[in-house]
């Protein structure tokens, strides 16, 4: 016992800074959150490819800024979901968060495959109803299980 807390003494301000991040990131969620979801457009999951917006970018420099920008956010916050896991955090959650963020073949799968887990979509839609946004169409291609 005393080993444990010797451990603790001694790692307490890395723990504490691990508090805190995870503070902010559930902060974060909240607000981030319903934000993107209620500017997804209704037939998102639905739809047979995804407009990339990138190819229709007037600057391609600058379109690469942003996919660079936005991967390593995504890895970044991959990263300190792993370490969430194991410290005091919502580790899966920051772990989904930056997945979604990042660029990878079969994310656009994955996400329909998450969506249509039971109560995710309906979890989805109620968000969208409080900001009065039609609800997202369920896929017909992709069976529930």
């Amino acid at each position: 016992m005393e080993q444990a807390l010797a451990l603790l003494e001694r790692y307490q301000p890395l723990l504490l800074a691990l508090g805190g991040i995870s503070a902010l990131m559930a902060l974060a969620t909240l607000v981030c959150l319903p934000w993107v979801i209620t500017r997804l457009p209704a037939n998102y999951f639905v739809r047979n490819e995804r407009v990339v917006w990138r190819d229709l970018a007037e600057e391609p420099a600058g379109a690469l800024v942003v996919i660079a920008v936005k991967n390593g956010v995504g890895f970044f916050l991959v990263l300190l979901g792993a370490i969430m896991l194991v410290t005091p955090g919502q580790g899966v959650l920051t772990i989904l968060a930056g997945l979604m963020l990042m660029n990878f073949p079969g994310k656009f799968q994955l996400e329909r495959w998450l969506v249509l887990r039971p109560g995710v979509l309906a979890g989805l839609n109620w968000l969208r109803a409080l900001r009065q946004r039609e609800p997202f169409e369920a896929p017909d291609d992709v069976t529930e299980s």
